[in-house]
């Protein structure tokens, strides 16, 4: 065989490897993952053991989970973990995030552990992304939703919750003002809170005194 010949084999190998490589990254990618839940990290965020060996993040596709400083937060990790810690789940996946994260339906013995988070009130359904979905999931997660509002389950028991996506882009929860008769510390002044940014006295005036 010639050199000549030899090259272009060895090329056409090259090519074929790299080809092969893009199939299966793509396939891991935008498939289905088999594995075991061994961490929640939120109401919308857990990590999935793969092959015994290889751990991914998942980031559930549809939804958005309150964060652990919002109202409901733990308790939308806490219901997020009843459902899939330690369970073998299927992730259904065709996306990564810009934190390397992958997006997906996670399904617990074909039950949509995404769409559950909603349906229990401790989710809402993330419309941002909802183009992202099949019209059967999205028209699925539009009514859990709608469902759980109107029954005031979970975070909806507040008659102004916050989304967390307001929340990350600087919101703040509503204050929750306690009066003097209820053992306000702040001395001579009508109303005290606390919230996300520290608690402070209200003075009779509307100005704020940070304690």
């Amino acid at each position: 065989m010639t050199q000549e010949r030899q090259s272009s084999i060895s090329s056409w190998i090259l090519s074929m490897t790299v080809v092969l490589f893009s199939f299966f990254a793509f396939s891991a990618s935008a498939g289905t993952l088999l594995g075991k839940v061994i961490g929640v990290s939120d109401g919308d965020t857990l990590d999935v053991l793969y092959g015994g060996k290889t751990t991914h993040r998942i980031r559930l596709a549809g939804i958005d989970a309150p964060e652990k400083a919002q109202a409901f937060g733990q308790r939308s990790k806490e219901h997020l973990s009843d459902i899939a810690f330690s369970k073998q789940v299927e992730v259904v996946t065709g996306k990564t995030d810009k934190y390397g994260r992958t997006v997906g339906k996670v399904l617990v013995n074909g039950i949509d552990a995404n769409l559950e988070q909603v349906r229990s009130g401790v989710a809402w359904h993330y419309k941002e992304y909802a183009s992202e979905q099949s019209v059967a999931d999205r028209a699925l997660y539009i009514t859990a939703e709608e469902k759980a509002r109107t029954s005031r389950l979970g975070l909806w028991r507040d008659n102004n919750p916050m989304p967390p996506w307001e929340w990350r882009h600087g919101g703040k929860d509503e204050p929750t003002l306690v009066s003097i008769a209820s053992g306000c510390p702040c001395s001579g002044e009508s109303l005290c809170t606390g919230t996300k940014g520290g608690p402070y006295c209200v003075a009779p005036n509307g100005k704020r005194r940070y304690r």
